[in-house]
């Protein structure tokens, strides 16, 4: 997944982004409104965390900026007014959750996760593609009962899939949702983390759950729902 953090102050923007990578979180970051608007328009993001008091236009303008022009990505607005009034105006901006500061990180996780689980494919926060079960609240993988150790970004790419069960998923739409705005689409990086991946998941096992599909992309079903075998 990945998520858009809105945060002037460089401190506090970097400790969003290190605790949202280390919990398998593809993460950008914006500095000012203005160019918050800017990346949004340009990738799609799982959600975004938005501060409300920035340099030029402040979070409530983002947020309206981004419905006028139907960008309709879960919104998280960060802000020091605690008052009923300031949450009642950021929630009729059109963000969809408010945390005051300060806050605790697990906090801030907790929400942005129930913000994502919003999503009709991420509802339940297990996923399951036959045997292997993907607990996306622990962060835990394991396929027959076996746990399988994986890195973040491995994790990031196996949830991603998991959620598209039984979808081909092109790299542009691996790219978009999965890495951040460093990845070089020249590269092979992510035919690099798929190989990873596969051995990690279906060595092993009778049945191969992570497909290639020439031309088109990646797809993670059993052999029995995919084509081709």
């Amino acid at each position: 997944m990945r998520i858009l953090v809105v945060e002037d102050e460089p401190d506090a923007a970097r400790f969003l982004a290190r605790g949202l990578r280390e919990h398998a979180f593809a993460v950008d970051t914006a500095a000012d409104g203005n160019s918050a608007i800017e990346k949004a328009h340009i990738s799609t993001y799982d959600a975004i965390v938005l501060d409300l008091m920035l340099p030029d236009l402040d979070g409530l303008a983002v947020c309206r900026a981004l419905r006028e022009a139907r960008i309709n990505v879960p919104v998280l607005m960060l802000t020091a007014r605690g008052a009923v009034p300031d949450r009642i105006a950021g929630l009729n901006a059109g963000a969809d959750d408010y945390l005051t500061k300060p806050f605790d990180f697990q906090e801030l996780l907790a929400r942005l996760r129930a913000l994502l689980r919003r999503q009709p494919n991420l509802e339940d926060p297990i996923l399951r593609v036959a045997d292997l079960v993907i607990d996306t609240h622990h962060q835990r993988v394991t396929r027959a009962g076996r746990t399988i150790s994986l890195t973040t970004r491995e994790y990031g790419l196996l949830a991603y899939l998991a959620a598209r069960h039984g979808a081909v998923t092109g790299r542009a739409d691996i790219a978009e949702h999965v890495w951040d705005e460093t990845y070089d689409p020249v590269s092979n990086l992510i035919e690099v983390y798929i190989q990873r991946l596969r051995r990690k998941i279906d060595d092993g096992f009778t049945t191969r759950l992570l497909h290639t599909r020439r031309g088109e992309g990646y797809q993670l079903a059993p052999e029995d729902e995919s084509y081709g075998g």
